[in-house]
């Protein structure tokens, strides 16, 4: 009888043995120093109907554990799969450097009552994590399913009362980010958001939203420092990015945008905040049907300081207020009251911006009486209506420089600065195409505007 037990025994313990051999390679696959873990193994189902985000949280606990062996960690959304997440929250630190290979598609709940009780302006949040990828393969998508947050929102029904709605992915005092090849669709409000983050690396980003969707900014930026944004296509209903306060060392390059507001610095000091922001780079851009070119916004009775701003080689296509200083911004619903103090602009520059105006307006520098900008510059400017009539400018308290052909002319025609012994300022000169190009035939001797804009268009 004792024999038969141990055998039985024996038997029973090779039989789970042979089981846990079975079943642990399709839980985690280890290539070296790198675990694979699959969210489908862990309870996802990925049918877009059923809730996924008690895998989504059980793998990256996973993830996150000490394992002497393990350095780096990628946490798999496989492809052909839709995976349902509600609001979540994914916090660091973690023991290992962890990628997110979305090769399919993560979607929020449609229904914007989901985050009762829950923090309104998270859907997917990242926070406290170091050395943290997110790669989309070139078809991974995550969508906001943002539709019903939309119809709600007052901008668009002002009956209805105005309330906070969620950013899809935002990164939140995260520090060696990468994210590449991402599409992000349809958010409730922003899109992407880099919030406090360090040393920050996004590339062949995607985002789309219908032009009339309020507030899904593309991209924004805040209280972060060295992100590099490259390659980026954006089409959506407000800024395709926003720079807040706080940040520095921002550099964009090669971004499309159209439709939506433009590319903005600000808005800054919203409620008297201080804000301060500098060393930012946008070099390429294509900008398409977009209601603002590229812009600095400031609210009035803000305080610090914005300086060492550039905008360079900006192809503009029909584009409303191409270039665009407002230290007026108010966006609500009452007048904004006037109040002295502002934010300080200082050391900005537009170089080699061409295209077509939608708007007769195509300069706009709208500075504070109390704190003047200065040291703005304005170099190889060529804007012309893109439907007929003219284009012109318009300052008010704008102290700085041209330098090269500026059309339309950011000064008065006998004073080459803005700011110099005259204390030039633009006066709201309006000059048609025709007077512009009749001014040029002095100077066809040194190439002519022809040779110029053709040696010099993308």
């Amino acid at each position: 009888m004792m024999r038969l037990c141990s055998s039985s025994s024996t038997s029973i313990l090779a039989f789970i043995i042979h089981i846990h051999l079975l079943v642990l390679p399709y839980l985690t696959y280890t290539q070296g120093s790198t675990r694979f873990l699959f969210v489908t193994d862990y309870g996802a189902l990925g049918d877009g109907l059923h809730d996924d985000t008690k895998a989504f949280q059980d793998v990256w606990k996973i993830a996150c554990a000490q394992n002497n062996t393990v350095r780096i960690t990628n946490i798999v959304f496989p492809y052909g799969r839709t995976f349902l997440i509600y609001p979540t929250d994914i916090v660091g630190p973690c023991h290992s450097k962890v990628t997110f290979e979305i090769l399919g598609a993560i979607i929020a709940p449609k229904d914007p009552d989901v985050w009762e009780g829950l923090d309104q302006q998270k859907w997917i949040s990242f926070r406290w994590i170091d050395h943290l990828a997110i790669d989309g393969g070139g078809s991974g998508t995550i969508n906001g399913m943002g539709q019903e947050w939309w119809a709600r929102s007052c901008k668009i029904n002002p009956t209805n009362a105005c309330r906070l709605a969620p950013t899809a992915i935002s990164f939140y005092r995260c520090r060696n980010l990468r994210v590449r090849d991402l599409m992000v669709l349809n958010s409730q409000q922003i899109h992407v958001a880099f919030i406090r983050c360090l040393n920050v690396f996004a590339s062949d980003i995607r985002v789309s939203a219908p032009a009339s969707s309020p507030n899904t900014d593309g991209i924004h930026v805040r209280g972060s420092r060295a992100v590099d944004l490259k390659n980026i296509l954006i089409k959506t209903g407000d800024d395709c990015v926003s720079i807040g306060t706080n940040s520095s060392k921002i550099r964009i390059r090669n971004i499309s945008c159209g439709p939506g507001h433009g590319i903005s610095v600000g808005s800054l000091g919203r409620s008297n905040s201080l804000a301060r922001v500098q060393d930012i780079m946008v070099d390429g851009a294509y900008l398409y049907q977009t209601k603002n070119g590229v812009r600095v916004k400031t609210w009035q009775g803000g305080g610090g300081l914005a300086s060492k701003i550039t905008f360079k080689n900006v192809l503009m296509e029909k584009v409303s207020n191409p270039i665009k200083i407002d230290q007026y911004y108010c966006d609500s619903s009452h007048p904004c009251k006037n109040q002295s103090s502002a934010v300080k602009l200082n050391h900005i520059s537009f170089i080699n911006i061409r295209g077509t105006s939608a708007s007769e307006q195509a300069i706009k520098f709208a500075c504070s009486d109390s704190f003047p900008c200065e040291n703005l510059h304005l170099e190889d400017i060529f804007l012309v209506p893109c439907c007929g009539g003219m284009v012109r400018s318009s300052c008010w308290e704008a102290h700085g420089y041209t330098s090269g052909v500026v059309h339309p002319s950011a000064c008065s025609p006998d004073c080459q600065n803005f700011f110099g012994p005259q204390e030039c300022k633009l006066v709201n000169q309006i000059e048609t195409d025709n007077q512009w190009e009749e001014k040029q035939v002095l100077k066809k001797s040194r190439g002519g505007l022809n040779q110029t804009v053709e040696a010099n268009s993308p």
